[in-house]
């Protein structure tokens, strides 16, 4: 089916950038001075590349397109969504310890600081290679015709959305493009650009 297809290609494409991201983050941790403590400003622009990605892999269409058309399909697909959304959880915790450690502190203590930050990026790759060996199959399997093209109609819109955006931006002749932020994009304009029935499973 070319909707299913595109729309798993789409999603792909998000996959390899947020590995791409993880990888350079991993790449950080093992950069940090072999001290017992840290600069604060250093693990604060780590914490910072860290909360991005973790926002990046909150704001994904996968979470604002595909996972609703699959909640309550199957009790195969809940229960894994329902471990997915551990694995964020647990992203989430390793995040926010790392914050701590930073914040307000004139030294953070890099063991601490280094474990939480390599736990978030474990959770979340976790979350990514789950979604691609068990979620994507298992979508395939649940998803029917009519949901395929609401999705990828409303993937488009999203992209003609942010596509619009960024050329607004470049017309104000204010320099470099600003970056599409997802936490910005509102979900009501997708769904006037492309009213479709709702997602639902077709068997």
């Amino acid at each position: 089916m070319l909707t299913s297809t595109y729309t798993l290609v789409a999603l792909a494409v998000e996959q390899t950038a947020l590995r791409t991201a993880l990888h350079a983050l991993g790449q950080e941790v093992g950069a940090l001075p072999d001290a017992a403590v840290l600069a604060p400003g250093r693990a604060a622009q780590l914490c910072t590349h860290l909360r991005q990605v973790y926002d990046s892999c909150h704001w994904r269409k996968l979470d604002k397109f595909l996972l609703p058309a699959l909640r309550r399909t199957d009790a195969a697909v809940d229960a894994l969504l329902r471990e997915l959304e551990s694995l964020s959880g647990a992203a989430a915790d390793a995040m926010a310890m790392a914050e701590e450690c930073v914040a307000g502190a004139e030294r953070v203590v890099r063991a601490g600081f280094a474990h939480a930050v390599a736990r978030c990026i474990e959770a979340l790759r976790r979350r990514l290679e789950r979604e691609e060996k068990e979620l994507f199959p298992l979508a395939r399997t649940v998803v029917g015709g009519d949901a395929w093209f609401s999705i990828a109609h409303q993937m488009l819109a999203h992209d003609a959305y942010t596509k619009e955006r960024r050329s607004k931006v470049r017309g104000t002749g204010s320099g470099s493009p600003m970056r599409f932020d997802p936490r910005r994009f509102d979900p009501s304009a997708a769904d006037v650009m492309c009213r479709q029935p709702a997602l639902s499973s077709a068997h």
